[in-house]
C-alpha cells in the first residue's frame, strides 16, 4: 500500500474496525474510506456494488461482522450464519468486480474443531467438529476464506485471510450477558464493586483456556500482512499464551478493585476447553506481539470506566 492508495475499512466502528482506522493514521496512511451502517448496509448487495463503483477501493480490510459471545452465538445462530454470510459475499464479490488490488479478510480462531491438537496450526482447519455454541458464526468465518481462497485460484486476485485468536480492548462492546467473555467479566465485576455485592457470578467452569490478543497488536499485525504477505492460506494472529477462564477472572478482579467472591455457574456452557493458536507462520515472517495481558486490561477497564458513568 503507498501513503495516498485508497483504503477501505469495514466495520470501522466496530472493536477491530476502530483500532484498524487509527493504526492506520498513525502509520501515516492519508486515504482511508468508512461508512456507517446508515450509510452502507453491507448485507445488501446493490449497495455495496455501487459503493466499490463509485469510490474507486484499492485496498481492503474486511473487519465488518456480527459478533457476540457464547449466549449470542447459541440463541442467534440463524442471524449470525446470514447476515455475516451476506456481509462476505457482498464485499468479496464487489472487491473483484471493481479490481481492488489486495483484501485483507478476518476470520476467527473459532473456525477450528472443538477438539483440536495444540496449538492451532492451520492446517487443522476442517479436520474435526466445530464448538457447537458457535458453529453457526464459524461456519460463516469458514465460508470467507474459503471464498478468498477460491477467488485466487479462479480469478488470480490477492485477497489474504487472518484469523485471530480472542480479541479484547477498548471500544469492545460491553454487556454482561451477550459480549465475549472479558468485557463481560469487566461488566459483571464493576456493577458488583459498585454495588458492595457479596458475589459474582460467571458462566462455565473457569477451567477452559483461552488466549487473547489486544486489538491494537491485531491492528498492527493485519497492516504488516497487507503489506508482506501474498499466499493463498489463511495465518494465525495471536501471543502463543494462554489463561484460564478462573485465572483471568482473579487478575481483571484485582485490576478493578473488587473484593467479593467469584462463583462460577457450571450449568453454563464452557465453549471450547482450549484454544492456543500456533503462530509460529506469523512470527517467521518477523511479527510479534508487544501488549502484555495485564497492561491490556488496564487499558480496557480505564476505557470502560470512561464510557460507563
Amino acid at each position: 500500500m503507498e501513503i495516498n492508495s485508497r483504503i477501505y475499512v469495514a466495520g470501522h466502528t466496530g472493536l477491530v474496525g476502530s483500532s484498524l482506522v487509527n493504526t492506520l493514521h498513525k502509520k501515516g496512511y492519508k486515504n482511508i474510506v468508512v461508512k456507517t451502517r446508515k450509510e452502507l448496509d453491507l448485507t445488501n448487495q446493490a449497495a455495496v456494488e455501487k459503493f466499490f463503483a463509485d469510490e474507486n477501493i484499492e485496498y481492503v480490510f474486511l473487519a465488518a461482522a456480527k459478533v457476540g459471545g457464547i449466549g449470542a452465538n447459541n440463541t442467534y445462530p440463524a442471524d449470525f450464519i446470514m447476515e455475516n454470510l451476506l456481509i462476505e459475499c457482498n464485499v468479496i464479490r464487489s472487491a473483484f468486480n471493481n479490481n481492488v488490488k489486495k483484501l485483507l479478510f478476518l476470520g476467527s480462531s473459532c473456525i477450528y474443531p472443538k477438539l483440536c491438537p495444540q496449538p492451532i496450526k492451520e492446517e487443522y482447519l476442517l479436520t474435526g467438529a466445530l464448538e457447537p455454541t458457535n458453529e453457526a458464526y464459524a461456519l460463516a468465518k469458514i465460508s470467507g476464506l474459503k471464498m478468498c481462497q477460491y477467488f485466487n485460484q479462479q480469478y488470480g486476485t490477492n485477497f489474504i485471510s487472518a484469523m485471530p485468536t480472542n480479541l479484547y480492548g477498548p471500544n469492545d462492546r460491553f454487556d454482561a450477558n451477550h459480549s465475549h467473555v472479558i468485557p463481560a467479566i469487566i461488566t459483571k465485576m464493576e456493577h458488583a464493586k459498585r454495588l458492595n455485592s457479596p458475589t459474582v457470578e460467571l458462566w462455565g467452569s473457569g477451567t477452559a483456556l483461552r488466549e487473547f490478543l489486544y486489538v491494537d497488536d491485531l491492528a498492527y499485525a493485519c497492516i504488516f500482512l497487507m503489506e508482506n504477505y501474498e499466499n493463498h492460506e489463511h495465518i494465525n494472529i495471536g501471543t502463543g499464551k494462554e489463561i484460564s477462564i478462573l485465572e483471568l477472572a482473579h487478575l481483571i478482579k484485582r485490576i478493578i478493585g473488587y473484593n467479593g467472591e467469584i462463583v462460577f455457574d457450571k450449568s453454563k456452557p464452557d465453549g471450547t476447553p482450549r484454544k492456543r493458536l500456533d503462530i509460529s507462520k506469523l512470527e517467521t515472517l518477523g511479527w510479534k506481539a508487544t501488549m502484555c495481558l495485564e497492561d491490556g486490561l488496564r487499558k480496557t477497564y480505564d476505557y470502560y470506566k470512561k464510557i460507563d458513568k
